[in-house]
C-alpha cells in the first residue's frame, strides 16, 4: 500500500525544479508529482506550464493522454489487470469481470469505501503464468477471482 504526500505547493515546486533541467522533462516530473501526490493535483499543471514554457492546455493533455496518470488520488490499494492478449486468452476477462461485480469498480474506478482503485494494464510480462496482476507493485499470477479478493483481503 503506497502513501501519499498531501498536497503542498512548495513540495511541487521542489520536484518539479529538480527535474526541469532534463530533456523531455514534462513525463519525468508527472511521474515524480503522481508518485509524491498520488495523482497530478490540478493545482501542479500551471506550475509544470510555466516551469517549461508549455501552455496549460499541453500539460493537461498530456496528462489526459496517459492512462497511467490519475487526476484523483487512488484507493488504499491499486490493482492493475493485465488485459494483454496471452492473459485474456488464459481466462483475464473472466477474472476482470468478476472482480468489477465483486468490488462494484470499473476500470480507472476506485471503490466506494477507497479501499481498491482498477487499472487495467497490457502485458506485464507475466505471459506465462497468466491471468496475472500487480497488486500495489508486487505480481500475482494465475488468477481468478476468489485469488484476487484473497490478495486484496490480505493486503489490508
Amino acid at each position: 500500500m503506497a502513501t501519499y504526500e498531501p498536497w503542498n505547493e512548495d513540495r511541487a515546486a521542489e520536484i518539479i525544479a529538480a527535474k526541469a533541467g532534463i530533456e523531455g522533462a514534462a513525463l519525468p516530473i508527472l511521474h515524480a508529482l503522481q508518485h509524491a501526490f498520488g495523482c497530478i493535483p490540478t493545482d501542479a499543471v500551471p506550475m509544470v506550464a510555466k516551469a517549461l514554457n508549455l501552455t496549460r492546455a499541453e500539460v493537461h493533455g498530456i496528462v489526459t493522454f496517459y492512462h497511467e496518470f490519475r487526476r484523483s488520488p487512488p484507493g488504499r490499494h491499486v490493482l492493475h489487470l493485465c488485459r494483454a492478449e496471452a492473459c485474456q486468452a488464459m481466462g483475464a476477462d473472466k477474472v476482470a469481470a468478476g472482480v468489477r461485480a465483486k468490488f462494484g469498480v470499473e476500470w480507472h474506478g476506485t471503490t466506494d469505501d477507497g479501499t481498491v482503485t482498477l487499472e487495467p494494464v497490457f502485458c506485464l510480462g507475466l505471459c506465462a503464468i497468466g491471468p496475472a496482476a500487480l497488486l500495489d507493485g508486487a505480481p500475482l499470477a494465475r488468477l481468478d477471482t476468489a485469488k484476487v479478493a484473497a490478495a486484496l483481503e490480505a493486503a489490508e
